[in-house]
């Protein structure tokens, strides 16, 4: 963390964090290559699966960004309807974070798959898709949540006190600051999400995880199998935590 701040707090500017990235990438790649080299790699064998790679970390890339928007807007609503004063609503909310929270994400897929689109002509895709959406929704409803409730109750009355209605309270004081307390924790929930699709292998959707799979099962290969599934997953998640660091400092200011 210390890598994406100053002395006096405030986050260093984006090149510098992207030299830091790099550079520990780099120290990573050389440990690893030094511990790889010492072991009898057969990578040839692999190379025959890399367009079953490819379309799995496609297919990723396609659901993890679905779920992404479907999730935000789920946990979003779920926020809003938790600081509602209609009772129903409210309780709504929180039994559904609360469920969502308590349960595996595995065993929410099987749900899913089975109990809810089990009778039902639903491709899997969008059964995955959806279930992805709903566990990360109630997350970000807690993580979005907490951000609200950090708004002062002196800025809320300041903002009645000017004449804002209720949404413009919201869109010009509450979501600003809300959105930056949120961001680190929403970097972390939305590289979750990709690495959760590789759930989605149990019910046969073909993603990145499953290819890794394939691939391990027909070669007898599973470090040369399972190495380019990390790294693959890797350059799907260090852009979103480079890409918050960034609206971090676009959205800092003092206090």
């Amino acid at each position: 963390m210390a890598f994406f701040f100053d002395r006096k707090g405030n986050p260093a500017p984006l090149w510098l964090q992207s030299v830091h990235v790099a550079a520990l990438l780099l120290l990573f790649s050389l440990i690893s290559w030094a511990l790889l080299a010492r072991a009898d790699l057969r990578w040839d064998s692999v190379w025959k699966y890399r367009g079953v790679f490819f379309s799995g970390w496609l297919l990723t890339i396609g659901l993890s960004l679905v779920s992404l928007i479907l999730s935000l807007l789920l946990g979003t609503a779920s926020a809003l309807a938790s600081q509602s004063r209609f009772l129903p609503l409210r309780s709504l909310a929180i039994l559904y974070v609360e469920i969502v929270r308590g349960t595996p994400l595995l065993v929410q897929i099987f749900w899913f798959t089975y109990v809810v689109f089990g009778t039902l002509p639903v491709d899997r895709l969008v059964v995955g898709g959806l279930s992805l959406s709903v566990f990360t929704g109630a997350y970000i409803s807690e993580i979005l949540r907490a951000g609200i409730q950090s708004i002062g109750e002196s800025q809320l009355e300041s903002a009645r006190a000017i004449g804002f209605t209720p949404w413009q309270t919201y869109r010009f004081v509450v979501f600003p600051q809300a959105l930056r307390q949120a961001l680190p924790p929403l970097a972390g929930q939305f590289a979750s999400l990709i690495k959760d699709s590789s759930l989605l292998s149990v019910i046969g959707i073909a993603e990145f995880t499953l290819a890794a799979q394939q691939s391990a099962s027909a070669t007898y290969t599973t470090l040369e199998s399972y190495l380019p599934l990390a790294i693959g997953y890797l350059i799907l998640t260090i852009p979103i935590f480079l890409l918050t660091r960034w609206l971090e400092r676009r959205t800092h200011f003092q206090t």
